[in-house]
């Protein structure tokens, strides 16, 4: 029977160590987990209270097509709020979790055989989903002197696209464009006609410097952010995207028959995630130990090339002076030590193979026990 082309792409790597890592502890062995970007401390439990409270009295059906409107609403007022933005509630719509916001935005701006430059590493599901709709990925190399981010020369020097997407914090990098180059960037989108998708899902979590935004700042920009990362919710699979006005209908069109609706019970107890500020601040700060800790301790292990974790709660590590085989890296340091951590091929097919990615949303035990155990292995 036939397989679609458009499904012949490169698995997520993240979830490959994973599912290696869960099969280890089946058969009785001790893992640590530092392979996937997922909150350790669970979701809020004023967040779980809302989901059973509307377990009993709401009626949980589809909701409109983009949500909620007092969710929207109140997403409208956290741009107002924490970046002085003026977003309409109308703009807002609820999704599938962030990933299905990059699949509406794709699909609505873009057409087959058009190009979305992106800077590289990067979340290797933005390359994939553009593939898989017959869009082109334009990569821009990026490195330590542009602090892993692209810039207007590089897209300059680019050729024609039709689309530029960025991440700031960047998974798998931290780092983070300072506002004037952010908005150098907005505005030369802008001016060249060029679409621009903005992935902001870990905002809120940073370390120095808060990150900025494009919403308001560029009409055109799409914004893509979501429940799953500050706000440690995950599994609900509950995001949201801030659209451009030429693409409202389109969009709404496209989440009719896509998805219908993001959960509902999700979008429910997302309201109370604002609540929530104390809970999650306390895990920006466990966030900021784990981090002061990996960057103390890996250069010790002999790992001291890493990447400015400015944001989000990745270390991106260079490790070609010990492997030129990410992969195999990973796989042995599981199998030696129980630790797990993501090969850097996930996030950049030519260069990846020499570099590794480690998340250190876990518990502050976790990250200090998996530092040890790496050094230990390394020296032996």
């Amino acid at each position: 029977m036939k397989v679609a082309r458009r499904a012949d792409i490169a698995p997520f790597y993240a979830m490959e160590v994973l599912k290696a890592a869960n099969q280890r502890a089946a058969e009785g062995g001790d893992v640590l987990h530092l392979e996937v970007g997922e909150p350790g401390a669970g979701t809020p439990r004023a967040v779980r209270a809302a989901a059973q409270a509307a377990l009993v009295s709401a009626h949980l059906g589809y909701t409109e097509a983009f949500g909620l409107p007092e969710l929207r609403q109140r997403i409208a007022r956290l741009y107002a709020d924490t970046y002085g933005a003026t977003v309409s509630p109308e703009r807002v719509v609820l999704t599938a979790g962030s990933s299905a916001g990059f699949v509406l935005a794709f699909l609505s701006a873009f057409d087959r055989g058009d190009r979305i430059a992106l800077g590289v590493p990067c979340y290797p599901a933005y390359r994939n989903i553009m593939l898989a709709q017959g869009i082109e990925p334009v990569y821009l190399r990026t490195d330590a002197s542009t602090r892993y981010q692209p810039t207007v020369a590089m897209l300059e020097a680019a050729g024609p696209v039709d689309g530029l997407l960025i991440a700031s914090p960047a998974n798998p990098t931290g780092t983070m464009i300072p506002p004037a180059d952010l908005f150098a960037l907005a505005d030369y989108c802008e001016k060249k006609g060029i679409r621009l998708i903005s992935d902001e899902i870990y905002h809120g979590i940073t370390y120095g410097a808060e990150a900025a935004t494009v919403a308001g700042r560029a009409p055109g920009a799409i914004v893509i952010s979501g429940f799953s990362k500050y706000y440690c919710m995950t599994g609900w699979r509950l995001g949201w995207a801030v659209v451009p006005d030429d693409l409202v209908r389109a969009i709404e069109r496209l989440q009719q028959n896509l998805f219908i609706s993001a959960p509902n019970i999700a979008q429910r107890a997302a309201l109370a995630a604002f609540e929530c500020e104390d809970e999650l601040r306390a895990n920006v700060a466990t966030y900021a130990q784990n981090r002061a800790l990996l960057l103390d301790m890996l250069p010790r292990a002999g790992i001291p090339d890493l990447a400015p974790a400015d944001g989000a709660f990745y270390i991106f590590a260079n490790v070609a002076k010990l492997t030129n085989d990410s992969s195999e890296f990973c796989r042995r340091l599981l199998a030696d030590t129980g630790v797990a951590i993501t090969p850097g091929i996930d996030f950049d097919a030519e260069q990846g193979h020499a570099y590794v990615r480690l998340s250190f949303a876990g518990s502050t035990a976790t990250i200090a026990e998996a530092a040890r155990r790496i050094e230990k292995w390394l020296k032996r």
